[in-house]
């Protein structure tokens, strides 16, 4: 709803159905939609953390049962297996710095990172392949690895230890 208050500014008075409040002029208008879409965004940058960060926080507590297959698969194409530790910091630590937002660009790398070692060191026969229901074989591997990128990009939002 619009309407001129008569003054010399012509000022508009307008009631937002959402937020409730009166607003004097269309930048304050503006200013107004502006501070609700970034708000929006930074709730949407938390929903993404909180979801890839816990999903991908279960896929490294299930680890605390033994990296033995990974350092196999290691020793097997001729690298240390010691390397095999480094799932804890890409499935562990990564996903805590993500969750509570604390460095969260640095740790959506080092899940991408820790994601593109899975492809290729667990999943690599299976890049060219199909489910039996039709889908890609390493649909999930390939959405950890996309949202741990867009993380990355995008930060952690307002809702964070530390924003970045």
């Amino acid at each position: 709803m619009a309407r001129t208050d008569g003054g010399k500014n012509n000022e508009q008075v307008r009631l937002s159905p959402t937020e409730g409040v009166v607003v004097s002029n269309d930048a304050d208008f503006k200013l107004m939609l502006k501070n609700k879409e970034k708000y929006m965004d930074d709730q949407a940058k938390l929903l993404l953390r909180l979801t890839v960060g816990f999903t991908m926080l279960l896929h490294g507590i299930a680890k605390f049962d033994g990296i033995e297959f990974i350092t196999g698969t290691l020793v097997g194409i001729g690298l240390p297996g010691i390397i095999a530790n480094g799932v804890y910091i890409g499935e562990v630590l990564a996903p805590l710095m993500v969750i509570v937002g604390l460095y969260a660009r640095v740790g959506g790398w080092i899940m991408a990172v820790n994601m593109l070692f899975a492809i290729g060191l667990m999943h690599s026969e299976q890049i060219f392949t199909l489910t039996e229901g039709g889908a890609w074989a390493i649909e999930v591997q390939i959405l950890y690895l996309s949202a741990a990128v867009v993380i990355a990009l995008l930060g952690s939002g307002k809702f964070a230890l530390k924003a970045d």
